[in-house]
């Protein structure tokens, strides 16, 4: 099935206006949908969020792929500064965007989310009644209790970074920003070779390699595991076996505690499900899964 429109969309969330791409299969009206939700400081434009939208309109879904405030294409400032409630409102209205369009089925619509957004995407759906499906991404359910990329004095730097930035905003100053991403021991939210190499093989026009680490303190006491046990909708979660920041234990849970949930283990790392070769075989399963839920 081909791809018979894509349009560039916007719609308000609260005080601001966020921007994403509409994707449309050639099939009947009305058609399934699926809001896709980006992982920590991501956008809507990178290859991976790209080739989800198009895996998932490929099999007859309206896939809407969006920037959060303050990212991408959408409004808001200050720039690259995560704010999770936020994060939050913007995928309700997002999937409330879809339900309005008269050409989405507003009983079979999806979520999708990675990473951090799996994890947003967990939160979300346990607050709906109306989603037809779930599917979290290497989801993000808690930091890792030792980190094993990072030497103590990395750790001390980080979060040295993490207090600057949480005293800058409180004081009404602008962010102070570090990188995303960044190689092993370097002052980065995520500092490893793996990420590293993800990012290096990377093409966006939007996405931007620095952000406001002060989020990481509200991170800290994030635990998307504790709504799970509320999500009335059948949840598949996609677990990296070899993955250090969302490892197998936290991520786990967030199956088991669903009363509908469901999860299937690949035998790689967090990074490695953004690789074409991973990729391809997690959205065949994830599409598999919607054609049987939906």
């Amino acid at each position: 099935m081909r791809t018979a429109s894509s349009t560039t969309v916007q719609f308000r969330s609260g005080p601001e206006t966020c921007r994403g791409t509409l994707l449309l299969p050639t099939a009947a009206e009305p058609v399934p949908g699926i809001v896709l939700c980006t992982g920590f400081a991501g956008t809507q434009d990178t290859p991976s969020l790209r080739a989800a939208a198009e895996a998932f309109t490929a099999a007859g879904f309206a896939s809407l792929a969006f920037d959060y405030r303050r990212f991408g294409a959408s409004d808001g400032s200050p720039r690259q500064v995560i704010r999770l409630a936020d994060q939050k409102r913007d995928i309700h209205a997002a999937i409330d965007f879809l339900r309005r369009d008269a050409r989405i089925d507003s009983a079979r619509i999806a979520l999708w989310g990675t990473s951090l957004g799996g994890g947003h995407v967990i939160v979300v759906g346990s607050e709906r009644h109306d989603l037809a499906a779930v599917i979290a991404q290497v989801p993000f359910n808690g930091f890792p209790p030792k980190p094993r990329e990072r030497s103590r004095r990395a750790r001390l730097r980080l979060l040295r970074a993490m207090v600057r930035d949480r005293l800058r905003t409180s004081l009404g100053l602008s962010p102070s920003y570090i990188r995303v991403v960044g190689m092993p021991e370097s002052t980065s939210v995520m500092a490893s070779l793996g990420a590293t190499a993800a990012v290096d093989g990377m093409t966006s026009t939007t996405w931007r390699n620095i952000v406001a680490p002060g989020v990481l303190f509200d991170m800290m006491r994030y635990r998307p595991g504790d709504a799970a046990g509320k999500l009335l909708a059948p949840l598949l979660v996609c677990i990296a076996v070899e993955d250090r920041e969302a490892p197998e234990a936290l991520v786990r849970q967030l199956a088991d505690a669903a009363p509908r949930g469901r999860f299937i283990r690949y035998p790689v790392s967090h990074f490695d499900v953004y690789c074409p070769e991973t990729r391809r075989q997690l959205l065949e399963d994830q599409v598999a899964f919607l054609l049987e839920v939906t």
